[in-house]
């Protein structure tokens, strides 16, 4: 038995007159919903307030290194700027951008549910984000912190011109958030998904947030530790990272990277299920190996476990340890390599066209390969003592985060935003922003892999004046990714009166999002769906279109 559902035509179409949007119209019945939709609505606005802060920041950073001298802000102020930016965007941004907005709205449609398994605890976790970002900021107004956002003793402990306890007291309720996401997408994944949704039915972008939940649920409780014993010896002076109290500070570089390494795929897995929808989408075609993809994202998040050392190759592990975790890191690579070829070879053949979200998906994988490849030299013992501490580490960070990451975002809620508002925004100018982005991203990044190799470190605001050349290329290519940010943040305000009405499936896509009216109702579907078909399966699609258009004429 399988249900037919009718594709509304995508000219002359009117919104519905009853969605989650118009479900109440007051503050308070945004703010106490238990709607997964409204919800992430509420992390959109959040989140994307959070960025803009987080991006003045980086602003600030790059005008200061348009010259040698420092001649901007102070020295200090420079410390305190680099570790909010970094604060900010990781904590408040990367982390929680694809699985808290986009993942919130459309994982419970995709799998056929009405809402996620624990409607109150999602509410509770966007409060916690909330409270989370309140504490950070709090810290930047009562004068900063410049211990890095790695909050490396014994810079974070012993030091006291700095908000420490502040800002790591809002990464601690961050943290909560991220716990309660991925047990609410764990939950609803195994207990909620339509009749006929089997496992190996599910969308590519609920395995990769399926993974990455698994890691924020067991990593992140140990970040949260490694936080509560930095407060405690600033505090009360507890012996744990301290060597005068019989501690050890490479105790706590574990533990932060023993977390910190798998927050990388946090961030990074649901970018990866965006782009599998997007190019199978507006190529046509079932993606390439779905089996292999979809293990891919199990891989990674296990591996991810495994390589935390990495990132401590000058800090006094044994030469045995180093290269252990130098050869699990080059295996790493195999399951993200696995994901590109396979996207690749969906391209083939395919039946391409270039919409927006299809051009950010192209610079995911372009710049998220350069980021990957980058990453293989900081793995390699010889070449990472070299290039630790360098310019070199900040371009590949932003190659894959920023480049692969925002990229992926950005593909994300152009691609599902004609489902999360009925409405469409420009093309033409979304086009143009996805290209401002690309271009401004590579003049803003790539000229630090130069600046890296040179031997220019991190973290300094003053640096001599041959690096001059490549600093102020890197800040003006800052000044057109700025550009390329705010351009969807315009037109996709305009879109929400003027865009032309989007229709149902406005993609032509398979999945069960595109299934049910735009903006969703309430409670998603009139009638619970039934998963009669394989994910991506563009032929049922087709067939399915043209018996309604005979049923219909």
């Amino acid at each position: 038995m399988s249900t037919i559902v009718k594709l509304p035509p995508q000219e002359g179409a009117t919104l519905p007159r009853r969605s989650y949007l118009n479900d109440g119209y007051g503050l308070k019945s945004w703010l106490l919903t238990g709607d997964h939709k409204r919800i992430a609505i509420l992390y959109l606005i959040s989140i994307t307030f959070f960025f803009f802060i987080g991006g003045a920041m980086a602003g600030l950073i790059r005008l200061e290194l348009l010259t040698p001298q420092p001649d901007l802000v102070a020295s200090d102020t420079y410390n305190k700027l680099f570790t909010m930016h970094g604060v900010i965007m990781i904590f408040l941004f990367l982390v929680p951008s694809v699985p808290a907005v986009i993942g919130n709205f459309v994982i419970p449609i995709m799998l056929g549910a009405k809402d996620l398994a624990f409607p109150k605890v999602n509410l509770l976790s966007w409060y916690l984000y909330v409270a989370g970002g309140i504490f950070t900021l709090s810290a930047m107004v009562l004068g900063g912190v410049d211990t890095g956002w790695t909050f490396t003793t014994p810079l974070s402990t012993h030091y006291l011109n700095t908000h420490v306890i502040t800002a790591a007291l809002g990464i601690f309720v961050a943290g909560f958030s991220s716990i309660f996401t991925g047990l609410n997408f764990i939950v609803t994944i195994h207990r909620m998904r339509a009749p006929g949704m089997t496992w190996f039915r599910l969308p590519l972008f609920v395995w990769s947030n399926y993974a990455a939940s698994i890691l924020m649920v067991l990593g992140t409780p140990v970040l949260a530790i490694a936080i509560v014993l930095v407060a405690l010896e600033r505090t009360i002076g507890i012996g744990v990272f301290d060597p005068a109290r019989g501690g050890d500070p490479l105790l706590f570089q574990h533990l932060f990277w023993f977390y910190s390494h798998p927050a990388v795929y946090i961030m990074i897995l649901p970018g990866m299920g965006v782009i599998s929808e997007v190019i199978s989408t507006f190529s046509r075609k079932r993606v390439f190996g779905y089996t292999a993809v979809a293990f891919s994202s199990v891989a990674i998040a296990v591996f991810g476990f495994f390589v935390w050392a990495h990132h401590m190759f000058i800090m006094g592990v044994s030469n045995y340890s180093a290269l252990v975790f130098s050869l699990l890191t080059m295996l790493v690579a195999v399951p993200s390599a696995i994901k590109i070829f396979n996207w690749t070879a969906t391209l083939y053949k395919g039946s391409i066209t270039f919409e927006t979200p299809m051009l950010y998906a192209f610079g995911f994988i372009g710049l998220f390969t350069i980021g990957g490849l980058t990453g293989v030299f900081l793995g390699s013992l010889g070449m990472d003592i070299h290039l630790t501490e360098t310019y070199f580490i900040v371009a590949h960070f932003h190659f894959v985060m920023v480049g692969g990451m925002l990229m992926a975002y950005l593909a994300g809620v152009h691609f599902w935003w004609p489902k999360m508002t009925g409405r469409m925004y420009p093309e033409s100018l979304s086009k143009l922003a996805a290209v401002v982005t690309f271009i401004g991203f590579n003049l803003t990044f790539f000229p630090q892999f130069v600046l890296g190799y040179l031997g220019m470190p991190r973290r300094y605001h003053a640096y001599p004046p041959e690096f001059q050349v490549l600093n102020v290329l890197s800040t003006a290519g800052a000044t057109v990714l700025g550009v390329g940010y705010l351009l969807p943040m315009i037109y996709m305000t305009w879109s929400l009166k003027y865009g032309a009405i989007a229709g149902n499936n406005p993609w032509q896509a398979t999945g069960l999002e595109w299934q049910t009216q735009s903006p969703p109702i309430t409670s998603n579907f009139v009638e619970t769906p039934i998963m009669d078909h394989e994910a991506y399966d563009y032929d049922w699609l087709a067939n399915k279109t043209t018996h309604e258009v005979t049923t219909v004429g």
